[in-house]
């Protein structure tokens, strides 16, 4: 399943609609690597409001991607993970540690625009 990559602006915009295979989620990787290049992007927003679980191998994919885009001069941020989500990756010791995260897309935009403003940064890079 192919999840599309939208741009607004300087940022690319992807919305994670239900659970991915892990080939999914690596293309995904790779599309993100290869468009932060093409269109010069200088941020990155990944949505996962959808989603009710982030496993190990998605936590560390969203990671890869937030290093890899870091690596080719984007800034990422994780937007709306929800409360039982973060409890879980809590519990389970996952975390997504130095990703900007937010909890929803006005304000990872924000966090985009602005850098490390007072709303965006309090997930900021604390395991989780």
């Amino acid at each position: 399943m192919s999840v599309p990559i939208l741009k607004l602006g300087d940022v690319l915009i992807t919305t994670i609609q239900s659970a991915l295979s892990d080939q999914d989620l690596m293309q995904l990787r790779d599309d993100f690597a290869e468009s932060v290049g093409r269109f010069r992007s200088r941020g990155v927003v990944i949505d996962v409001t959808a989603l009710d679980v982030l496993d190990s191998f998605a936590t560390r994919t969203l990671r890869g991607i937030a290093y890899v885009a870091k690596l080719r001069g984007a800034s990422t941020v994780v937007v709306g993970i929800q409360p039982e989500v973060a409890f879980a990756m809590v519990q389970l010791g996952l975390d997504l540690d130095g990703v900007a995260t937010a909890l929803d897309l006005d304000e990872g935009l924000d966090y985009l625009r602005n850098g490390n403003s007072p709303t965006a940064s309090r997930g900021q890079g604390h395991g989780g």
